[in-house]
């Protein structure tokens, strides 16, 4: 059956459906935009800090503290394995250069 037949099921409800209209009421509760911006202009400070943020926020102190930490203890190492890097890159090319000629 061909779906733009007018006696087709999907063609009859799409045709009721475009006739309907909606007469709902959309607007807002009496006060509602009032009480919204009063509560967010409101600065009421928070007492009550949850044990979990309190840890969370000492955990990424720590954190941040031992990432330092270990850069600054291993930075000696680093900057030699830079080093080596650069030196077998270098007599790799110098090779190179020699072995054309």
């Amino acid at each position: 059956m061909k779906a733009n037949d007018p006696k087709h099921p999907w063609a009859r409800l799409t045709a009721a459906a475009r006739t309907m209209t909606d007469d709902r009421d959309n607007a807002a509760p009496h006060g509602f935009a009032t009480r919204v911006v009063a509560l967010g202009f409101a600065n009421e400070p928070r007492l009550t800090v949850s044990l979990f943020e309190r840890f969370a926020w000492r955990a990424v102190g720590v954190a941040g503290l031992l990432a330092i930490l270990s850069v600054v203890v291993n930075y000696s190492v680093l900057s030699r394995t830079v080093a080596v890097e650069e030196q077998i890159t270098e007599e790799e090319s110098m090779a190179q250069l020699l072995s054309v000629d």
